[in-house]
């Protein structure tokens, strides 16, 4: 019972140990310190046009923030949608004060994006965490799992870190001892994605790309060929993902012994 109430304390520690989250919280604390002495040299007419403005403000956050709260499936996705969406109307209110707050506001959101980044989801569910010497001699050995789904990304891409939280879900719901689910981080191993398949080319945008291996060959892909090709995929979900690989079924012919 006390490490179950002990939880929200540890999430708090985390998020403020963060820098991505930390800083983000200073920049956007900082706000309200220079509002109030900022508000009063405005003329009285401004200040009552500027109070209406931030309302609106706030009420279009609130409506945005909770659109995205029933869409967005991942809590990583809706964090970093949430801080984009402040830094917006924080930078829109800076202009109505002074255009020189505005810029800082802008250089310093700037300067948190150079430096820091949104911290991937950490839990690793039933996953494992794979080096591709790892994978290989997992594929091609006889004694391990017939079905392997395979998560090539990047802890370095924010497309990665928005769906870091789907794949180690379904592996607690999915993994079983005929499909394993395994991880591999391109970005410490860029040379070794030509070995299963994927062309990073001149870099790693259509990441995370997902292979379903059956007895060593991969049998399915998540972006096909002809999707990679394109400038936007389709943001990963849980629903998505376990569509397209048939993990319902899969599982349901485990239960049945067909596998």
């Amino acid at each position: 019972m006390e490490s179950e109430r002990s939880k929200p304390v540890q999430w708090l520690n985390a998020m403020v140990s963060e820098p991505y989250y930390l800083f983000h919280f200073l920049a956007f604390f900082s706000y309200f310190v220079v509002r109030t002495p900022a508000a009063k040299v405005l003329v009285p007419a401004i200040s009552d046009r500027f109070l209406h403005r931030e309302i609106q403000a706030v009420l279009a956050f609130g409506v945005l923030t909770s659109i995205k709260m029933v869409r967005e499936e991942n809590w990583e996705a809706f964090i970093g949608d949430t801080l984009f969406f402040a830094k917006v109307f924080i930078v829109a209110l800076a202009l109505i004060m002074d255009y020189y707050l505005a810029l800082w506001y802008i250089v310093v959101f700037s300067v948190i994006y150079i430096l820091t980044q949104q911290p991937a989801f950490q839990g690793l569910g039933t996953c494992s965490k794979l080096t591709p010497l790892q994978l290989e001699a997992l594929l091609t050995e006889g004694n391990t799992s017939r079905f392997w789904l395979v998560e090539f990304g990047s802890s370095y891409l924010s497309a990665c870190t928005r769906s870091s939280r789907c794949f180690p879900e379904l592996s607690i719901t999915y993994s079983n001892k005929s499909l394993s689910f395994g991880i591999v981080d391109l970005g410490l191993f860029p040379n070794a994605a030509e070995k299963f398949g994927i062309y990073l080319g001149g870099g790693m945008d259509q990441l995370p790309v997902y292979i379903l291996f059956e007895n060593a060959t991969g049998i399915a892909r998540f972006p096909g060929l002809d999707l990679e090709a394109k400038p936007s995929h389709p943001a990963i979900t849980k629903r998505l993902i376990s569509r397209y690989f048939e993990l319902d079924l899969r599982l349901l012919e485990y239960v049945n012994g067909k596998w």
